[in-house]
């Protein structure tokens, strides 16, 4: 009984700095996935300072045809709904990976503490812990590395319907101011 305790509280102390390594994995997950999302209102945000710079300046000679302004407004109606629909249906994917990593780190902790029941040294449970914390770094990286390029994708195609409306109204009222 007491060599039970014994192997129990070995085993309790070795899984420690495993714990604390996968707090660390945690939080450098979390602050990918942050960065990511911050990435991607960052690009929402240019777009809607760059869109209200031009409204600005064409506003008043959109006014001097309503005709014209009604076409405007659907057209720029569906680039939103268009760009939205981007935006959620890539927020759905990022979301979808985000669980998916999850899903792999919980598996790969399960194997971690699986690992380290069956060491047999103190040696063995250090080098054993120094891989795995090795491997969950890395990971821990690549996942937030692609977690950040595919928001940072999603933003940019997401913005490239609104840049085409932009850019189609300017051309509008350039020709119209012209004529």
């Amino acid at each position: 009984m007491v060599a039970n305790k014994r192997v129990e509280d070995t085993v309790a102390e070795t899984l420690k700095p495993v714990e604390a390594a996968v707090n660390v994995g945690k939080e450098s997950f979390e602050k990918a996935v942050k960065a990511g999302t911050e990435a991607a209102q960052k690009g929402y945000e240019q777009y809607v300072a760059f869109a209200k710079e031009n409204a600005e300046k064409v506003s008043e000679q959109i006014f001097k045809n309503y005709g014209e302004l009604s076409a405007l407004q659907k057209d720029n109606t569906e680039a939103i709904m268009k760009s939205s629909t981007i935006l959620l249906k890539g927020f759905e994917t990022v979301a979808k990976e985000l669980v998916a990593q999850a899903q792999a780190s919980i598996e790969a902790n399960m194997n971690a503490a699986k690992a380290f029941v069956g060491v047999k040294t103190i040696k063995e449970a250090m080098d054993l812990q120094g891989a795995l914390t090795k491997t969950h770094m890395d990971k821990v990286m690549a996942d937030g590395t692609k977690v950040a390029e595919m928001s940072m994708a999603v933003a940019n195609k997401a913005f490239e319907p609104l840049k085409t409306r932009v850019d189609s109204t300017i051309e509008s009222l350039t020709k119209a101011s012209a004529a």
